[in-house]
């Protein structure tokens, strides 16, 4: 399936809502927790068990979106999207069945594996597509898609909490609500599906500058180059250090506040959490559109440069004063979300737009192993301290330099990327001056 090609005179502006309908509907991973008290209490699960199906699922997204992303850039958006929608919609209604019948194994496997391969491809599909049709703001343009992902949630989680009031707790009720999830997702990504079309080949689309021309390399060669591990080290503790925090936050909050003479309470926890999410939003959107301004290296320095110094803000001043800890940790998660929005248009200034959605997509592998380390160093550390008889911000004074360290590491990271040696570029991708300006810039290392 390949998707209509613009005719002349279609906005480039129906691209972003049409990438929006996908993303703002896989976003909904980020609630799954909602869920998790109602399948405890039905299925008699622990809370380890009852994360399975969100585990499984960002696995998945990274496994699907590495392995899947060269059949993206082949089959195009509009092949991608269906995918995700059927994929995604499929893991939900495999759910529904597994709640009403008991069988939370088929939970795990529909919403896990099965809506986890389309948390993977309905990721990574409109990448390539956006950068395409807007090459003077790449930034601004996959900020906008992404976006929808981390804002998702707060669409999802009262919407599903909604539900769950209305239909029960039970069995019958949580399968209700899953099979209420399937077909309204179902119908919302199908307006994505139909309204993605591709730029023209033969000049520009309407309303879209010239694209933009230069060195083009491949998925295959780009894997082969120490700009792309750079990358991977940068993401993966930039994410590492955000997912920290948005995985521990309600209890962090509440730890660190719980000795003094206002502590936190549960709702305030809640109410905490949701501002992370905001910011988590925020960031995609404002800090991936600042990149077009300033550049992608030296936003980077922000996020790695900035988020080291809040992160020793909370750990040296953090129990001293709610509001700094408040912002301290809203800044983190804006470079959370800025960090994932703007990695798509730094692959595209190193390796072009040739294969970068599939580049893209074995990038995410970073994701997957962060959403694993994060949360291990955080809760690990702090289930040692409680044994040594702490309690407190000082469950979290290890950990929160461990993130530090993670984040020096992913800054001096950043600052060895240099642009792409002419040998890894498709052949005929580059002028003489441009692979001359290349062996200038980066010589054997490369």
């Amino acid at each position: 399936m390949s998707p209509p090609v613009a005719p002349p005179g279609w906005s480039r502006w129906l691209v972003p809502p049409a990438a929006l309908s996908v993303h703002l509907s896989i976003g909904q991973a980020y609630a799954w927790s909602v869920f998790k008290p109602p399948l405890e209490s039905a299925l008699g699960l622990s809370g380890t068990q009852s994360a399975l199906p969100f585990q499984l699922g960002i696995v998945m997204l990274g496994l699907s979106a590495a392995f899947g992303g060269t059949l993206v850039e082949r089959r195009g958006p509009r092949w991608a999207m269906t995918v995700a929608l059927v994929c995604f919609s499929s893991g939900f209604l495999l759910s529904a069945l597994g709640a009403a019948t008991e069988q939370y194994w088929l939970i795990v496997f529909g919403y896990g594996f099965v809506g986890g391969i389309g948390l993977g491809i309905g990721y990574i599909s409109p990448v390539s597509t956006l950068i395409k049709w807007f090459p003077d703001r790449p930034g601004m343009a996959t900020g906008i898609a992404i976006m929808g992902f981390g804002g998702g949630a707060l669409i999802a989680s009262p919407w599903s909490a909604q539900m769950l009031d209305s239909f029960g707790t039970g069995n019958t009720g949580i399968a209700l609500a899953f099979l209420v999830h399937g077909v309204t997702y179902a119908v919302f990504m199908l307006l994505g599906v139909l309204l993605v079309r591709v730029p023209r080949t033969e000049g520009p689309a309407a309303g879209a500058p010239a694209a933009v021309t230069g060195p083009q390399v491949s998925a295959r060669s780009a894997v082969r180059t120490p700009q792309f591990w750079l990358l991977w080290i940068v993401l993966t503790m930039n994410v590492t250090a955000g997912i920290g925090i948005l995985e521990k936050a309600a209890p962090m909050i509440t730890d660190f506040f719980a000795d003094t003479s206002a502590p936190v309470s549960a709702t305030a926890a809640a109410g905490f959490v949701a501002l992370l999410s905001a910011a988590n939003m925020a960031g995609r959107i404002g800090w991936s559109t600042t990149s077009d301004l300033i550049g992608r290296k030296n936003i980077y320095r922000v996020y790695l440069g900035v988020g080291a110094l809040m992160y020793a803000l909370i750990a040296l001043l953090g129990d001293s004063s709610k509001p700094l800890f408040v912002l301290c940790a809203l800044v983190i998660l804006s470079f959370y979300g800025g960090g994932f929005a703007t990695v798509p248009a730094y692959l595209k200034d190193l390796f072009g737009t040739y294969q970068v959605g599939a580049i893209h997509g074995r990038l995410l592998t970073a994701w997957s192993t962060a959403g694993v380390l994060g949360p291990l160093i955080v809760n690990w550390v702090a289930d040692r301290q409680e044994e040594a008889g702490r309690h407190g911000s000082s469950l979290y004074g290890t950990s929160l330099m461990i993130m530090i360290g993670l984040l020096v590491v992913g800054f001096v990271a950043n600052e060895l990327v240099r642009p792409v040696h002419p040998r890894h570029h498709v052949p005929g991708t580059d002028t003489p001056q441009e692979a001359a300006d290349d062996r200038r810039e980066q010589p054997e290392s490369a």
